[in-house]
């Protein structure tokens, strides 16, 4: 199956858009596990065991990883989404981006190292960027696109000659010339629900990345109303709406899995219950 395909049965199978992030921080781990770098696959297991039916996807940050040199650790993590929950499509959130002969020893990191169903990249080096990973066949490209940080408006709404903003133009490009075997996705932040509505329309089709709900403030409701269409209009690419540190930190004790899939569940109810009707 595609990307795409194992979005929209997970989707189905447990009735969410809800995207768990994977960023762990081994000082906010539970007592006992404090600080202890080598608990990392220990506590995203104890997460992934907690959440598999509750999602839509994974997404492990890849950076929480490699800083504590933990990338063995995500290596297992991943055999073990794909054995415990092997429905649930997993993102890597990379954000990779540079071209050549680089950018294809990225791509085999992710997909072949890693197994990752689809990886975030950075679209700013334009095509050259994006193509190596396109050569995997079924696998999942998702491009920055409007971001949730309030640093995104240096460039991302900047206007072009044309008055179209930059992050107006990804968007069509990844509609159009870029998205040759149905492989692209966007990222587009929650907390700029007026501008998802933008990205939708441009972009009807493509699966979108929403992350910026829970800690980082973005609505849930405003978020899915604004790109989620049930297929009105024509729009009927899956939303991810994506959640990491108010999932991953709910519990501070050693029921921290029964504490983040509450949160879950309670989240994923909360988006599915802002959907418009078809």
């Amino acid at each position: 199956m595609s990307f795409i395909d194992r979005l929209r049965a997970a989707e189905g199978h447990n009735e969410s858009m809800l995207c768990v992030g994977l960023d762990p921080e081994p000082m906010r781990f539970p007592a006992g596990w404090r600080g202890d770098a080598n608990r990392i696959f220990d506590f995203c297991a104890g997460i992934v065991d907690a959440t598999k039916d509750l999602v839509i996807a994974f997404k492990p940050q890849i950076a929480y990883f490699a800083a504590a040199r933990a990338e063995a650790q995500l290596e297992k993590l991943m055999e073990h989404i794909r054995r415990v929950a092997p429905e649930v499509p997993v993102i890597l959130d990379a954000k990779r981006g540079d071209i050549g002969a680089t950018a294809q020893q990225y791509a085999r990191e992710v997909f072949e190292r890693y197994g990752a169903d689809a990886v975030t990249l950075s679209p700013f080096m334009g095509f050259d960027s994006i193509e190596p990973y396109l050569a995997y066949e079924g696998k999942g490209v998702i491009l920055l696109c409007r971001t949730s940080n309030p640093g995104g408006d240096d460039l991302q709404a900047q206007r072009l000659d044309d008055g179209q903003r930059v992050f107006e133009r990804i968007a069509q490009l990844a509609a159009g010339p870029w998205n040759r075997n149905g492989q692209v996705g966007l990222v587009v932040g929650a907390t700029y629900p007026a501008e998802v509505a933008r990205v939708r329309e441009l972009a009807p089709t493509l699966p979108l990345l929403i992350p910026g709900i829970g800690a980082q403030g973005g609505d849930a409701e405003a978020t899915v109303r604004a790109g989620w269409r049930g297929g009105a209009d024509g729009t009927t690419g899956p939303i991810i709406v994506s959640s990491s540190r108010a999932v991953l930190y709910a519990g501070p004790g050693a029921d921290f899995a029964d504490a983040a899939r509450a949160v879950a569940d309670t989240t994923r109810r909360q988006l599915n219950a802002a959907r418009r009707p078809d």
